[in-house]
């Protein structure tokens, strides 16, 4: 059984989300999309006007130019529930929203104007009939792919990697000129950008259709039930052999290792569950293993420790820290690689 967080009860869980009033307007969102709009007037994008609402996760239905933006960033309470069951977040703060926004707005453009049929951008990105599968397996600094969304997610799949070139294209301030000059397919991706959006700048969109998918107005379940799934670790176990691997970073309770240190012992499940947050995330951003499997991960080590009675030193915590971050990204690198943690 997974180590499950504590998690006090909160009443907004008991709320139907279309009941907590959650809106774009009067918002810090609504601050960014402002300062967003000026971004779109400074590429020339004047033409295309894209839709926003709140709904379940960041998304733009097909055929469609509306821009779907979690909801749980409109409001810092329910971001918080989210973080506390999720722990991992999107888009949270003006400079990571509006990094968000512009990966969408890719899809928007894409879209709008039809660019996956046409005979170039297939032969940059690929087919958009492509399976789109979320269990892919990145390559860690592949020079034929941009970086801009964290997990290497340009090569999810062609539209993610068309939407991502975007995204950097977009980007106030950033001279992807001469930071990609040196990846000849990832910047012929980028100049191609930059042509196509010379020339669609001065046409109208070819698509205007909008689509509230899973608007926030319509979601008649509450809270709870919308992080139940969210809170269940699965049927995953913890990979045979990391007793020892635990046992090289701690100690047993009672039985000191680090005889050069009389420093209290604090308890390491603590520590773990402590890191998971920065651990989710990052793992995330630098392999490519998808914050979900990760956590379930970072819980089962730390409720492993705990049945282990294990400590540390608390004078010591920065390299067990160092220690432990190492472990679980060399596992989740095993498991972006093979398929599993551990050969």
């Amino acid at each position: 059984m997974a180590f499950a967080t504590p998690f006090h009860e909160n009443p907004l869980l008991s709320t139907p989300i279309r009941d907590l009033g959650l809106t774009i307007a009067g918002t810090p969102l609504e601050t960014v999309l402002t300062q967003f709009q000026q971004e779109l007037e400074r590429v020339g994008i004047r033409r295309l006007k894209p839709d926003f609402h709140l709904s379940t996760e960041w998304g733009v239905p097909f055929e469609t130019i509306s821009i779907g933006i979690p909801f749980y960033l409109a409001r810092p309470d329910v971001t918080a529930v989210h973080a506390q069951r999720v722990g991992h977040l999107e888009g949270v703060g003006r400079v990571d929203l509006l990094r968000y926004l512009r990966h969408e707005m890719g899809h928007v453009v894409n879209y709008a104007y039809k660019l996956y049929e046409q005979e170039e951008w297939i032969k940059h990105f690929g087919s958009i009939t492509q399976p789109y599968v979320d269990d892919y397996r990145p390559e860690p600094f592949s020079r034929r792919h941009v970086l801009h969304l964290p997990g290497w997610y340009a090569q999810k799949h062609p539209d993610e990697d068309w939407s991502e070139t975007f995204a950097v294209w977009m980007t106030p301030h950033y001279d992807w000129r001469a930071v990609y000059a040196d990846w000849p397919e990832a910047r012929a991706k980028l100049n191609f950008c930059d042509q196509t959006m010379a020339v669609l700048n001065q046409r109208d969109p070819e698509v205007t259709a909008t689509d509230h998918d899973e608007d926030v107005s319509g979601l008649t379940g509450s809270l709870e039930e919308f992080y139940r799934d969210a809170d269940d670790p699965g049927t995953d176990l913890l990979p045979p052999g990391l007793d020892g691997a635990l046992t090289a970073i701690f100690e047993d309770f009672g039985d000191p290792e680090d005889l050069s240190t009389d420093a209290p012992r604090r308890p390491a499940a603590e520590l773990i569950l402590r890191l998971e947050l920065d651990l989710v995330a990052n793992v995330y951003r630098w392999t490519g293993h998808f914050p979900e499997p990760t956590r379930r991960l970072v819980q089962q080590l730390a409720e492993r420790a705990r049945r282990l009675n294990q400590v540390y030193p608390a004078d010591r915590e920065a390299a067990v820290t160092v220690a432990l971050t190492t472990l679980i990204t060399s596992l989740a690198m095993n498991h972006v690689i093979r398929g599993s943690y551990l050969p």
